[in-house]
């Protein structure tokens, strides 16, 4: 069974981007194990809670994400 899980800030997708995650994810999965792997595919879009998480010891926020180059 193929698996993805998709960890992303909470509240920074839509329903329709994670449907849009999902969706592209199986039908990638698809085309690589062919058609028979998307009814077993298993996509996870997990929302991590803000400033629950990190990168090179810095914490990340919702609004540093969201921040550009210019203004980090």
């Amino acid at each position: 069974m193929p698996f993805a899980n998709f960890k992303v800030p909470a509240g920074a997708l839509t329903a329709e981007q994670k449907e849009q995650i999902i969706t592209r994810t199986t039908d990638l999965y698809a085309e690589i194990f062919g058609d028979g792997a998307r009814a077993t595919t298993l996509v996870l879009v997990e929302e991590v809670a803000d400033a629950g998480w990190g990168i090179g010891g810095g914490v990340l926020t919702l609004a540093r994400i969201r921040q550009t180059p210019q203004d980090r």
